[in-house]
């Protein structure tokens, strides 16, 4: 059935039937009701090629990203999915996860014509990139990543990572490392998250190791742990830029025989959907509504009723669980109700002390080796 079909039926002129479609105002309520019958007896669905002709739309929207930054990226779409289906757009994807699909991209420029909005999900995109997004001539939106010249929908990043740092302070922790990933890494959240963290341990006053892996992700948190299982002394606290960082410094941590959190405190980022099967206190971040923020701030600016500047920020938050406890000076004993608490809301004045020295990193595989 075609929309002549349709005209046919409620006897009306073709073009009534599009602005009847379309739901434009200037079709009578009678009118409207006659097409909408003759559309439901003929089972007609309307094609959106022609809609596009008619409109200058596609009614589909780009998602640039890295597919290496999984569960982020699935949290998002599922906001972004929620969004766009009910306004009737569908989805193009776009890996540039790696050198060789970023220069392509970037070189073709595959979404000219065939996109109403791009949608840069947690992407480290150059100024030349940038421009080449704009010359598509349509609305882009960052979605996470480093705040650029593109609107943009995230969380504080650095906030976040102070957060952590606070929490572990709180706890009396004094000797506090992290484990991040390479800065040319392509997900946005490296430079930020690490600048937290060194503004906040800084603003402590307390000694701090930085440990750059070569891979973001659970292997690079293998290899970050690694190293610092190679030091005389282990910290007795770490952030990971990432959950998945913090799975891979519980795999090391547990291999070598050191205890989370008797002996070291491990807190992450992101709250993981694995990140309660495996105790880890994180800093969570909203996932899923950044992309259903991202995705109705895009369908503004298409309808042009958005801001082109805006940089949104949701809020993230503190998950307590149980990788993280107090610092126990020498002597000390811990009860359940000081392991679990969340020492996030006392002020800094009240955060317990601890002199006790991290433990030995050699003496740790040591106890391990003889079985205990």
């Amino acid at each position: 059935m075609s929309i002549v079909d349709v005209a046919r039926r409620a006897g009306v002129s073709v073009s009534t039937v599009s602005r009847s479609l379309r739901g434009e105002t200037n079709v009578a309520a009678a009118t409207h009701e006659r097409v909408r019958r003759a559309v439901d007896e003929l089972a007609y669905v309307p094609s959106p090629a022609a809609a596009g002709l008619a409109t200058g739309r596609t009614s589909s929207i780009g998602v640039l990203a890295s597919f290496d930054y999984r569960w982020f990226l699935t949290s998002v779409l599922e906001g972004v999915d929620s969004a766009l289906r009910a306004a009737g757009y569908d989805l193009l994807m776009y890996n540039v996860g790696d050198a060789e699909a970023r220069d392509h991209f970037f070189s073709s420029s595959p979404m000219r014509r065939r996109v109403d909005g791009v949608l840069a999900v947690a992407a480290v995109l150059t100024g030349e990139e940038q421009a080449v997004l704009r010359k598509l001539d349509v609305p882009v939106v960052a979605v996470n990543g480093i705040r650029t010249l593109l609107p943009r929908v995230g969380i504080d990043d650095e906030a976040g990572a102070a957060a952590a740092v606070k929490h572990l302070a709180l706890l009396g922790h004094t000797d506090i490392a992290m484990i991040s990933g390479n800065t040319d890494a392509l997900v946005g959240t490296v430079t930020p998250r690490r600048a937290g963290f060194e503004a906040a341990v800084a603003a402590l006053g307390h000694d701090t190791d930085v440990i750059v892996v070569d891979r973001w992700g659970a292997e690079g948190g293998i290899q970050g742990m690694d190293r610092l299982l190679t030091r005389s002394t282990l910290p007795s606290a770490i952030f990971t830029e990432s959950d998945e960082m913090a799975f891979g410094a519980l795999r090391s941590l547990r291999r070598t025989g050191v205890r989370v959190p008797e002996d070291v405190s491990l807190i992450g980022f992101d709250d993981h959907e694995l990140a309660p099967a495996l105790d880890l206190t994180t800093i969570a971040q909203p996932a899923r509504e950044q992309g259903a923020v991202a995705a109705d701030l895009l369908m503004n600016m298409i309808a042009g009723t958005a801001d082109t500047s805006a940089d949104i920020k949701l809020p993230t938050r503190l998950i307590v669980r149980g990788s993280t406890r107090r610092h126990l000076a020498a002597g000390d004993t811990e009860s359940d109700e000081v392991r679990h608490g969340d020492f996030s809301e006392q002020p800094a004045s009240s955060a317990p002390s601890a002199t006790r020295s991290p433990p030995s990193a050699q003496s740790t595989l040591a106890r391990s080796a003889r079985g205990h």
